[in-house]
């Protein structure tokens, strides 16, 4: 997949419209359009890297301000007194749909087990 045809660099480019929560040089965070949970904000580099491994090879630094950015939404979502999730899915088996790696905050209700087989 090219960075044109890639659903989240079309978002950073503007080509799509998203629910903007956040934002910084290198990250944007917007709103999921099919939240999991009371709060399901998306926060991804503007760059395009497929997953977090190839994120954290490619540009130790980016992964640090994606992290930076989570934290900051948990903030401002009002996530820090009860808790929230971050969750990375790389790959297939992963449960990866959209190949631009992004991180998904979750919160504002109790999330239950972490893996429900």
């Amino acid at each position: 997949m090219t960075t044109t045809e890639c659903l989240f660099c079309k978002i950073v480019a503007g080509e799509i419209p998203a629910t903007k929560v956040h934002e910084t040089e290198t990250t944007l965070a917007f709103r999921d359009i099919g939240p999991k949970a009371a709060v399901h904000v998306l926060v991804i580099p503007k760059e395009h890297h497929v997953d977090i491994a190839a994120l954290a090879v490619a540009d130790p630094a980016l992964a640090g301000d994606v992290l930076a950015a989570a934290a900051v939404v948990a903030e401002v979502e009002g996530l820090l007194d009860n808790g929230f999730r971050i969750i990375f899915n790389s790959g297939r088996y992963g449960g990866q749909e959209v190949f631009h790696v992004h991180a998904h905050v979750l919160g504002g209700e109790p999330l239950g087990p972490m893996i429900s087989l």
